[in-house]
């Protein structure tokens, strides 16, 4: 069959016109007052309830992780030592092992804080019912990753394509993974 004779035979359907056919009518959608939709993604309620769950104690450790290494790496002394100032003067090589470990505890902060955003933006899509489907390719992304890392944002085929370098990542939000 012709694509137009299959549109013109659908628009026929539709409209009750012609050929015998029955109407196609449209199922009526119960509405329950109060009732919230089924999420469009490829989990049950029970099941975005557990990850919303995992993503909210993650959120949770984050944030005391960010607390904490704050805490240490900004606490420090005016010569970069905890406890205030020593009574003789500090070496040069205490000095700059003190900084270096300032410097990658901010990085590890840094790190934290992104983590915290891609958590952010997972409850997020959970409350769009968009959670769990690959933003590359449209398709669901597995349980176990999920259950690993409930923050993904890419199936675990996908990812894997743009380590071996097979798939480039073309927007600025495909280079979160």
């Amino acid at each position: 069959m012709s694509r137009t004779k299959h549109f013109q035979t659908v628009a026929r359907r539709l409209t009750g016109k012609g050929g015998g056919a029955a109407p196609i009518r449209a199922k009526r959608k119960k509405a329950v007052a109060g009732a919230r939709r089924r999420p469009k993604g490829p989990f049950t309620r029970a099941e975005i309830e557990t990850f919303r769950e995992m993503l909210i104690q993650k959120r949770s450790d984050v944030l005391g992780d960010i607390g904490r290494m704050e805490g240490e790496a900004l606490g420090a002394g005016g010569d970069g030592r905890k406890g205030g100032r020593p009574k003789m003067p500090p070496h040069q090589a205490d000095v700059a092992t003190d900084t270096y470990e300032q410097e990658f505890t901010l990085v590890l902060v840094s790190d934290k804080r992104a983590l915290l955003g891609d958590i952010d933006e997972a409850l997020l899509r959970i409350e769009r019912g968009t959670y769990g489907i690959c933003l590359a390719t449209g398709r669901p992304i597995g349980k176990a990753r999920l259950a690993a890392r409930p923050w993904a944002i890419y199936s675990i085929e996908y990812a894997r394509m743009q380590e071996q370098g097979r798939v480039r990542p073309d927007t600025p939000e495909e280079t979160k993974s």
